[in-house]
């Protein structure tokens, strides 16, 4: 038994579900108290700090002159990866940007009749740091959140931006994170990892100045960090364990088992915390998934984690009918929904909350969160009903404009100043009556 069996009729069963998946966010005390002394210890001691803690957990010889990697160092990393790979980090590169360039939000403003304008001013923060997670060992290094943190950024328009990663065992880091920050054209790169290296990015060092906004996934422990710097600086969002949600119904041919059951193993195999979860009317659908997850889990490589992961979070839930089925999305508001329909775009226009929604047979998740374009760093743990993906709006901040007339202030001085004495402001109200005509 790969994932536990649910049934869902309607929002009366919703409710277990909501306590069982909640309890995948659970904040340790521990880390908090781990992460704030951490922030303390970067905040007082800078590139000492960075470096106690990398000769720590990550590099015994590294030195301070080892944080920031030389621009040589960027420049050279493309020739020690393959053409090949090259090639596919330039092509899934021109996706995202393309797409995330009809993003961007203009200025703009207006005119009255009495010459009053108003308006919105977009412009993009100064500088933004983005956290790399080196993968185990630094060996499968997260080169898609690289991508997908740095172009929004650059479309924004931002003008610096500073990389953080921890280096591996021998003081390097991984050559696919030095080609793809070289493909961005980007140079300041430093070997920080961790906690400490969000609160470089944050607090700034002798070695890094600080930033604006940190994006970027990471461990508890990055994930803790930026939650507590909250108001010192911008961040992307809070994200928790990856999830997925399947809607999928018997008799359509997108509702290929092995096709579905490779699906949920795609998110399964993240991490021990991830959720995955098909919603289907169907039960021969979903016992021909069981099976197929049992089969499939015996030759995968971190067959450990998935198992873990669909035996604590994974769950097959028989909807009574596909109008049941999405309602249970709604309420579940996943990080990625596939619609594996014959005809899904009848049925969109009735989900209302998901990170990003990927529609048919031949859109599984890692189309979009590799290569399409959409940008991979979506809301978690039922956020999506009020929160969006990361985009160019994540890098960019927004000044009112107000430019008022004579007559304006003139006809609504006394109104004005009525609503400041409401409010028991007095030096308000005389500051535009001293303005009337």
């Amino acid at each position: 038994m790969p994932c536990r069996e649910l049934t869902y009729a309607d929002h009366n069963d919703f409710a277990p579900m909501r306590e069982w998946l909640g309890r995948r966010e659970n904040p340790d005390q521990a880390v908090e108290d781990s992460v704030r002394s951490i922030l303390a210890r970067v905040e007082e001691e800078g590139d000492e700090a960075l470096v106690e803690y990398a000769r720590r957990f990550d590099c015994a010889s590294f030195e301070r002159t080892m944080l920031r990697v030389p621009p040589e160092a960027v420049k050279e990393a493309a020739s020690q990866v393959l053409p090949e790979d090259m090639d596919i980090l330039k092509r899934a590169a021109d996706n995202i940007r393309n797409f995330h360039q009809a993003q961007v939000q203009r200025s703009w403003w207006t005119t009255g009749e009495d010459g009053t304008v108003l308006g919105q001013i977009v412009r993009p923060v100064d500088r933004v740091g983005l956290y790399v997670p080196g993968g185990q060992g630094g060996e499968t290094p997260l080169i898609s959140s690289l991508l997908m943190n740095a172009i929004p950024a650059q479309v924004a328009g931002v003008g610096e931006i500073a990389v953080v990663s921890p280096p591996r065992a021998d003081a390097t880091l991984n050559p696919y994170i030095l080609a793809t920050a070289e493909l961005l054209g980007l140079d300041e790169i430093y070997m920080a990892g961790s906690g400490w290296g969000v609160a470089a990015l944050a607090l700034g060092t002798e070695t890094i100045r600080p930033v604006d906004v940190i994006a970027g996934p990471g461990n508890i422990f990055v994930t803790t960090a930026k939650r507590l710097l909250i108001g010192r600086v911008g961040i992307d969002m809070i994200a928790g364990p990856s999830e997925i949600a399947i809607l999928a119904q018997g008799g359509d041919a997108a509702a290929n088992p092995a096709w579905l059951a490779a699906d949920m193993l795609s998110q399964a195999e993240h991490d021990p915390q991830a959720s995955s979860i098909l919603i289907t009317p169907d039960r021969k659908l979903a016992q021909a998934v069981r099976k197929e997850l049992d089969l499939q889990l015996a030759d995968l490589p971190r067959n450990e984690i998935a198992r873990a992961s669909l035996a604590d979070w994974g769950a097959i839930v028989i909807a009574s009918d596909l109008a049941a089925g999405i309602d249970l999305v709604n309420r579940l508001a996943p990080e990625h929904l596939e619609l594996c329909l014959d005809d899904p775009w009848p049925v969109l226009g009735r989900i209302r909350h998901a990170g990003a929604i990927f529609l048919g047979a031949q859109t599984p998740e890692p189309v979009g969160d590799y290569f399409a374009g959409p940008n991979h760093v979506l809301p978690t743990m039922g956020t999506a009903r009020f929160s969006s993906a990361l985009s160019v709006e994540t890098f960019v901040k927004k000044s009112s404009l107000i430019s008022a007339s004579t007559s304006f202030v003139s006809e609504n001085a006394d109104r004005i100043a009525r609503l400041a004495r409401l409010e028991g402001l007095e030096a308000h109200a005389r500051s535009v009556e001293a303005r009337k005509g």
